[in-house]
């Protein structure tokens, strides 16, 4: 089978189109052919070689083998079923995110049925592919706050990738003022998906508008916890997706302040894990009230390509690698 490989860290330059053996399934694993896979900040850091944990779990000086293809996100049709699994049938049309595996950037892949659900009726394996990983952190993001009311106020940092596309549609069917925040090239598809307010953070810094927010998620993690607690209201919740290690420690040590400075304040990082509320968003695509952004579509043997594009940041929802053109 083809697929993208990459044997070093690196730029995208270092991506190569391979033939490789074809993955044979454990008994309680599925062997899918995949259709479309997509391109998350985490296919761009582990490329890279960042952050070092990265390199811990996949590969201190390079990626260990079994680890050199990227992609989490795939949508794809089953074509071989494990002894033990029980939930899926041949010709099953699927999709998941493989975050534990990676392997998504190639023609097939193997994957526990744990890891995937039934793709949605109404969506292409494109549209489908573009839905995992970025919905299930908007969605667990979102639900940091508990319950949302309709009229809270929820800002998104970042609302135009793929992640912030996502927060903005889950946020409204909930009822609330929704702000985004991005570039000024993104403003627009961040108003078109509903957001009630946009602010182009290269204008406006958020944290001194004097406006406060009952939610905020964080897709982009540059601004200083100090600033973002000053634009939550008392008993507001902050939610960080991704961001860099001293970042995380920095939260977790403000989090574990609270108690003692009665902060009432909530600062969480969005880390329940792959795949926790994609039936729920599967069901909101199939009721039409969420519709994943796609940017562009690229063929695989244009991966290379497609992360330059994907690293210069200025996409506008999910950039989608297909397989079909190499099928």
């Amino acid at each position: 089978m083809k697929a993208m490989v990459f044997t070093q860290y690196g730029s995208p330059d270092g991506l190569e189109l391979k033939e490789v053996s074809k993955p044979a399934p454990k008994d309680d694993e599925l062997l899918i052919r995949v259709h479309a896979s997509s391109i998350n900040s985490w296919d761009w850091e582990f490329l890279n070689g960042i952050p070092f944990i990265n390199r811990l779990m996949y590969g201190l000086l390079k990626p260990k083998p079994g680890k050199q293809i990227l992609g989490a996100d795939i949508a794809g049709t089953v074509e071989t079923i494990g002894k033990k699994v029980t939930h899926f049938q041949l010709g099953d049309e699927v999709f998941g995110d493989l975050w534990d595996n990676w392997g998504g950037f190639a023609e097939y892949v193997c994957a526990p049925e744990t890891a995937l659900e039934l793709k949605p009726i109404v969506s292409t394996f494109e549209e489908a592919a573009a839905v995992p990983q970025a919905g299930v952190l908007a969605l667990q993001g979102l639900r940091k706050a508990g319950p949302l009311q309709a009229g809270q106020k929820v800002l998104i940092n970042g609302a135009g990738g793929g992640v912030g596309t996502f927060a903005i549609q889950l946020a409204k069917l909930a009822g609330t003022e929704v702000t985004g925040v991005d570039a000024a090239h993104k403003l627009n598809v961040i108003l078109s998906l509903g957001a009630d307010h946009t602010i182009d953070y290269a204008q406006e810094d958020f944290t001194k508008m004097g406006e406060l927010y009952d939610l905020i998620i964080d897709c982009q993690n540059y601004r200083s916890m100090f600033d973002i607690k000053r634009a939550l209201k008392p008993d507001g919740v902050y939610a960080m997706v991704g961001g860099s290690i001293p970042r995380v420690y920095q939260l977790w040590f403000l989090s574990s302040c609270a108690p003692f400075t009665r902060e009432s304040r909530k600062l969480c990082l969005v880390a329940e894990g792959p795949n926790k509320g994609l039936a729920d968003l599967k069901r909101f695509i199939e009721a039409g009230t969420l519709v994943p952004i796609v940017d562009s579509i690229y063929p695989l043997e244009e991966v290379p390509e497609a992360m330059r594009y994907f690293g210069e940041g200025l996409h506008q929802g999910k950039i989608v690698i297909t397989m079909d053109s190499q099928a």
